[in-house]
């Protein structure tokens, strides 16, 4: 069993609706779609371009997944989640555009937000006294050779190379995607959310996922509001 703590719209928003049928799972209800036809992209070429992330869910990473540690259980977990969320006020990102980070979509900041860098930076301080070690495998995993020294330094220190200044939100569209095709996967996916991209996007709640055995699929365990969130 493995924990992270995401960001996710709430159950019922647009955009986690939007999200899910375009990767093909919900992770609050574990209901899975087809994959959409599309006149320049196959179904089945957009189901395999979409497979990574439609195992993890519709997120964006905030700590990232981790075994509990042995001084700990699920149910002290959710209790500091639960009063962390009480204690953290809601916000907004000012807007949410459609980036491209090497060969993957996402969903990011239009630019730097500090009060979103500075949330992320809280939620991995706050919950690093619930994470096991990591695994020599599990290092090596994130082949720490291609790191950057920061990366790498927070790596040994958090169990994951993207936080702190190298912290950069995204909510994760597609997998790699082939040069060839990104033209194509670019002029889709600004059609598909263009009810979203352009404006805030409200940083309303803190999930926590759960992945039950490692390679299966990521669901929602909680939705947690933060403080001052509009319901």
């Amino acid at each position: 069993m493995r924990y992270a703590l995401y960001f996710s719209p709430p159950k019922d928003d647009p955009l986690t609706g939007a999200a899910s049928l375009w990767l093909g799972r919900n992770a609050f209800t574990g209901e899975t779609y087809p994959a959409p036809e599309h006149e320049r992209l196959g179904a089945a070429e957009q189901f395999e371009l979409t497979a990574d992330p439609r195992r993890y869910g519709f997120h964006a990473t905030i700590k990232a997944p981790f075994s509990l540690a042995s001084s700990v259980t699920e149910k002290d977990l959710m209790t500091v989640a639960e009063d962390f969320a009480q204690r953290t006020q809601a916000f907004e990102i000012p807007e949410l555009v459609l980036g491209q980070l090497g060969r993957f979509f996402a969903l990011v900041p239009g630019s730097l937000h500090q009060p979103l860098q500075d949330f992320a930076a809280k939620v991995v301080r706050s919950f690093e006294p619930f994470r096991a070690a990591l695994s020599e495998a599990d290092m090596a995993r994130r082949n720490p050779e291609k790191l950057s020294d920061s990366q790498r330094a927070h790596l040994q220190r958090w169990g994951y190379p993207y936080v702190m200044e190298d912290f950069g939100f995204h909510m994760t569209l597609s997998g790699q995607v082939p040069e060839t095709r990104a033209e194509v996967m670019k002029a889709i996916l600004t059609e598909r959310f263009a009810d979203f991209t352009g404006r805030p996007l409200s940083i309303s709640g803190l999930a926590v996922f759960i992945e039950e055995t490692r390679g299966a699929p990521f669901k929602v365990h909680s939705w947690l509001p933060l403080a001052g969130a509009k319901s």
